[in-house]
């Protein structure tokens, strides 16, 4: 390692073509398991650990961090006949409990403790599900955050352990369903791009599970199974979602192992909640913003014209982001402009009430009970910490259950703003700051956003935040275009050859906030992961000049290879593959790694970047972080660019609470230091 500078990588002259071009890349190596990448991971790492724990202010923020973290955290309720279940992470918890208690009034009984299941806790519960008895539940464990999961089922309220499945892959609740006698599943394969490899199979109780029928085999990479039951037992309902494009929907009776089509070929979403012998049938089809159409499964269930299913409930002004029915009644959630609405329906689809919100934030964990008038959901914003509530639709009252003890302990001001984008189009954007911060131009701004798969950015409470918040810096969350804020058209505007839309979204959101007076290129940071690890990476290359620091984690940034590794294939619906001609034309326009400029070559001055990743990710390969620092150490003016790859974790599930406090030390110390962020203690 050269002293006070980044270690030294190994430049092979190694290349691929594709499509007549030959393209250089000489750090293809680091794709490749072995003690040689293992190496240049730990010196990366000590290289970042070496700046980010020399930051001043990352002592001073600690005692607050891990005050922060471990304060009481509370999952939704999930309402079943045996009693309500729900996860809380106590203080001295690191990671969340499952609890049962027979009414509100009990008191929270152990049924799941995953902090017994290693000495580190980075084993996790990733999910669980009740059956509709409440007499069984299953639940997901997995390690290092990898998302892999093997799949116990219990009995409730003993917690004795029924039987325990392996190695079944990425299933989750959205691909379990129970049955009288079992339950219907989805595996996938275990390593890398073998995950896209999919099976749905039947599991009856006692039966050893290499006796588990196989019901069906999905070949596309981007079509993932949903699986429902109704609580009767009796139907089943496949719908096999294609990208961000369209879905089957397959039926059977409860029991048997043989599809039948109910809904194909057509070129929308079909996804159901089943009550009783209906099933409401979630559409796009003629309704951006979605409705729901009702399919009948009292009789002969047979292929039918979804355009000739009667209609329940119209498509409104705002995007229907969830549904649960609750005794005798349908309550579906709404975003409208990244905000989110629930409304009450009888089953006809007669609309009853509006019901009442705290604030202007996001709803999570909508449940309904079956067997009373009650829905139980989580409600956050900027300005409003987790908190759970109970909702009475007989009363339509509202009840605050669990809140957490943390709250932001000065004002602050939280205004949705709109600007204008590079082609014109409107973009909306969340810009949270204390309530007597002065706009002189030079206040430290961090700028998130994402804009992809069809994924909304809807108000967040800041836990760890706060401190910038309080020390006078400026959060600003953009609602780009890719994104769901606005249905199917929103996202459609930044897909495939229209991508650079979301990049130009988030320049305009900095340029926005330079203009009017909240910060200056000097004092602004960026920050993405996943696809939005992307989009920051993008802006980093195409506009370098905008911003002083950038935080790209666990980021796609090797557009040119990113279907050759891990979940890679899937998203081509969404970017379009670098194996078809016309797709390669415009994604190599905007790759990150491929878009970089050396210093040799006239290149521009790079701001600081902090590329997290981490080496348990099944989603993204951690390689695109490496190869981007990598290529950045050697050729780019600039920086510092530093690389942190967490050997213990994943895209970013399970983390255990001493894990997540030294992570946002790690981020918040770069802010901080990168921007001059003078800290203003509690």
């Amino acid at each position: 390692m050269n002293p006070g500078g980044p270690p030294q990588t190994k430049r092979e002259n190694t290349s691929y073509e594709r499509h007549g071009d030959f393209v250089d890349d000489p750090y293809l190596w680091l794709e490749k398991e072995g003690e040689a990448v293992d190496d240049w991971v730990d010196q990366q790492n000590e290289y970042a650990d070496s700046h980010l724990e020399s930051v001043d202010v990352r002592e001073r923020l600690r005692p607050q961090f891990e005050s922060l973290a471990r304060t009481t955290d509370y999952g939704t309720i999930t309402a079943a006949p045996t009693g309500y279940f729900q996860e809380v992470e106590a203080a001295e918890d690191d990671q969340p409990v499952l609890y049962l208690r027979e009414s509100l009034e009990d008191e929270r009984e152990v049924l799941v403790d995953p902090n017994e299941f290693s000495k580190d806790a980075t084993k996790a519960i990733g999910w669980w599900t009740v059956s509709p008895n409440g007499e069984r539940l299953a639940y997901g464990v997995d390690e290092g955050g990898n998302e892999l999961y093997d799949v116990t089922v219990i009995e409730v309220p003993d917690g004795t352990v029924v039987e325990e499945l392996s190695d079944l892959g990425r299933v989750n609740p959205g691909m379990f369903a129970w049955t009288p006698d079992g339950f219907y599943y989805g595996r996938t394969g275990l390593a890398g791009e073998a995950q896209l490899e999919k099976e749905i199979r039947y599991h009856e109780h006692g039966d050893e599970p290499d006796a588990d029928e196989l019901v069906h085999e999905v070949d596309e990479p981007s079509t993932w199974p949903l699986l429902s039951t109704d609580r009767d037992g009796t139907h089943l309902l496949v719908a096999l979602v294609t990208g961000w494009e369209r879905s089957d929907l397959l039926y059977a009776e409860v029991g048997e192992t043989e599809l039948t089509p109910v809904i194909t070929d057509s070129d929308h979403f079909y996804t159901p909640l089943i009550h009783g012998d209906a099933a409401y049938v979630r559409t796009d089809l003629d309704a951006p913003y979605y409705r729901f159409l009702e399919l009948d499964l009292s009789g002969d269930v047979g292929e039918v014209d979804p355009a000739e299913l009667p209609e329940v409930v119209p498509e409104r002004d705002g995007i229907v982001t969830g549904a649960t029915v609750a005794d005798d009644r349908l309550l579906i959630q709404y975003e409208r402009a990244a905000v989110s609405e629930l409304e009450a329906f009888d089953l006809e689809g007669d609309h009853l009430r509006s019901i009442d919100l705290p604030g202007t934030g996001t709803v999570t964990g909508l449940s309904g009970n079956r067997d009373a008038p009650e829905a139980f959901f989580s409600y956050q914003s900027f300005d409003h910490p987790p908190a759970v509530f109970r909702y009475d639709l007989d009363t339509d009252e509202r009840e605050d259950l669990d809140r957490p003890n943390v709250a932001l302990e000065f004002d602050v001001s939280v205004e949705q703003v709109r600007y204008e984008s590079a082609d014109g189009t409107e973009v909306p954007m969340f810009v949270v700051h204390r309530d007597d911060l002065e706009r002189n131009g030079d206040n430290p701004t961090l700028l998130y956003g994402y804009g992809g798969f069809e994924n909304s950015l809807t108000p967040g409470f800041q836990k760890f935040g706060g401190e910038f918040l309080r020390s006078g810096g400026v959060y600003a969350q953009a609602n780009l275009r890719g994104g769901g804020e606005f249905g199917k058209e929103w996202h459609e505007a930044a897909r495939h050859e229209h991508k650079q839309n979301t990049f130009d979204d988030m320049i305009a959101a900095a340029e926005y906030l330079i203009d009017e007076g909240y910060t200056s290129s000097d004092r602004l940071a960026i920050q993405g992961g996943s696809n939005g690890g992307l989009t920051v990476g993008a802006v980093l290359t195409q506009r370098p000049d905008l911003m002083t620091a950038v935080c790209c984690h666990v980021p796609l940034l090797d557009m040119l290879r990113f279907h050759t590794f891990l979940l890679g294939a899937s998203w081509t619906s969404e970017y379009g593959s670098p194996d078809d001609p016309e797709a390669y034309e415009w994604i190599k326009e905007y790759s990150p790694y491929h878009n970089l400029e050396p210093s040799e070559e006239g290149g521009p001055e790079y701001p600081a970047v902090f590329f997290k990743t981490a080496e348990g990710d099944t989603r993204v390969h951690p390689v695109h972080a490496w190869k981007m620092a990598a290529r950045m150490q050697a050729v780019a003016d600039g920086g510092p660019f530093l690389c942190k790859t967490n050997r213990d974790t994943g895209h970013g599930t399970g983390k255990p609470t001493w894990m997540v406090v030294e992570e946002q030390l790690d981020v918040w110390s770069f802010v901080f230091d990168r921007l001059e962020v003078e800290y203003v203690e509690p």
